[in-house]
């Protein structure tokens, strides 16, 4: 699984896309070619360049890695016309641009492992992640509610890992597929961003040897970033949950995406909060107070 770029990335990532994107969300009702019958699921080439406004021979040395360099403005043509969205669209911008940066190194400070444990008693599960996916901090419930983090013998402190090598992760995660395709997208931002990182690396190449689903899910091409919402898991002490999260970013330094603070809620009102007390904390290194509810 290459992580550099000398436009071959850049060249795939547009084929994907493009592959995405249907001539009816396009906007184009029969094609370029008078409504000749199609032989392509997305847009064909002549399609892409007509509404981003480039020449076909253009955009076939882009796809082809033979074009380098192209202008913010052309990016941004290309951008509108995929339909990218903000995480797709940085992604374009970081291949295109080969602006890569070391691996970034920030560790949990002393506060926000603070926040973490304040927020275990009042119903909050939390973990703090990194750009590799390794779980770095959490707090009680967050530990037992994630499967068990901070103990080797029960799951894999890195998410990927688990998701794709732990057949625990299936029955932890109900939308396994979901979350699968969120931790590839992931991983594959950081590639693009840190393709000097050899544990990054090390990481995308094992799980490519091991893992099948892996290997067809990192063929796709797509990218994610953390975001909010609600996410369903399992824990055998609670049974099914639905939980809404957040993510929040800790920067390294300015644009440098460092660590992520993931923060479960349950609705106080409903039974997933009642279940979050039946959990047991049992996380290595960590004293809480029992949860009670609010």
């Amino acid at each position: 699984m290459s992580m550099g770029d000398d436009g071959r990335d850049l060249g795939a990532f547009l084929r994907a896309r493009r592959g995405r994107v249907t001539p009816e969300r396009a906007g184009i009702s029969a094609g370029i070619n008078g409504g000749a019958r199609r032989r392509v699921a997305g847009l064909r080439r002549e399609e892409l360049a007509q509404l981003a406004g480039i020449s076909v021979d253009y955009l076939v040395r882009l796809e082809q890695g033979r074009a380098t360099q192209p202008s913010p403005e052309i990016l941004n043509a290309l951008a509108t016309a995929l339909g990218l969205d903000t995480a797709e669209r940085a992604h374009l911008t970081t291949l295109a641009t080969g602006r890569t940066a070391p691996p970034p190194t920030a560790e949990v400070s002393p506060l926000v492992r603070s926040v973490l444990d304040a927020l275990s008693p009042a119903l909050f599960p939390a973990f703090v992640t990194n750009h590799r996916l390794d779980v770095v901090a959490w707090n009680a419930l967050g530990a037992e509610l994630m499967g068990g983090l901070g103990d080797p013998s029960r799951r894999d402190p890195n998410n990927a890992r688990f998701l794709f090598l732990d057949p625990a992760a299936r029955a932890l995660h109900p939308a396994w597929e979901t979350r699968a395709a969120e931790a590839v997208g992931q991983l594959r931002v950081s590639a693009a961003r840190y393709p000097g990182d050899a544990a990054l690396t090390a990481l995308i190449a094992e799980l490519s040897a091991h893992s099948a689903e892996f290997r067809a899910l990192w063929a796709t091409g797509e990218v994610v970033m953390c975001t909010a919402g609600r996410k369903q898991l399992r824990h055998p002490a609670t049974g099914p949950l639905d939980l809404d999260f957040e993510t929040l970013h800790i920067p390294a330094e300015p644009g440098e995406m460092a660590l992520v603070v993931h923060i479960f809620r349950a609705d106080p009102t409903g039974p997933e909060a009642k279940a979050l007390t039946r959990l047991p904390l049992t996380a290595p290194g960590t004293s809480v107070p029992t949860p009670q509810l609010p």
